[in-house]
């Protein structure tokens, strides 16, 4: 007997950050801040599924139910060296066919601000999605060149990232998250 595997039907994105003097702790308050601890978090790859929609952080974390297994794409980074700058981010991209599949990156890095790591998942997100529809473009362009390439060829109708970042203070742990979170 042939089994369908499961498809999420929406989709939405959360961030956050924690602190604390343990690290395991540290990152169970970044998932409070984003509003995802209650869940039983499962980490998968990176494709939105067709006809998948988006919908609002407030929509979706009322839809969450305590202990769930809950699939999600999830940048993490996490530091105790007081004044390094962590960011973790999770870049989207659509396809203007709403019946293809478009892709979600994550990403995290040391020393990046909000932006450059924002831009740079988004990037990697519309760049793996442009790959799938043979959009040629230079890898070594400016994001925004290649957001007119993008723009131009009519099969990428949106991009979008969530990304959080913030700067070590003394005296434990800091981690940030950024995830999307899927809903069936």
């Amino acid at each position: 007997m042939l089994m369908k595997g499961l498809v999420p039907r929406r989709i939405f994105f959360t961030k956050g950050v924690g602190t604390h003097r343990d690290e395991l702790h540290s990152f169970e308050r970044a998932l409070r801040n984003a509003g995802i601890e209650r869940c039983n978090l499962v980490q998968v790859s990176s494709i939105v599924p067709p006809h998948c929609r988006i919908i609002s952080k407030a929509r979706g974390l009322k839809e969450l139910v305590s202990g769930e297994i809950t699939f999600c794409v999830m940048g993490r980074c996490c530091s105790n060296e007081p004044k390094r700058l962590l960011a973790a981010s999770v870049g989207c991209a659509i396809p203007t066919d709403q019946a293809s599949y478009g892709y979600i990156s994550e990403h995290h890095a040391f020393g990046q601000t909000q932006k450059q790591a924002g831009d740079y998942a988004e990037d990697m997100a519309a760049a793996m999605l442009a790959s799938t529809l043979g959009i040629d473009f230079d890898v070594d362009e400016s994001w925004d060149e290649k957001k007119e390439i993008f723009k131009i060829s009519g099969k990428i109708v949106r991009t979008r990232n969530v990304t959080q970042s913030t700067i070590v203070k003394g005296g434990g742990y800091t981690t940030v998250i950024a995830a999307a979170i899927f809903l069936f």
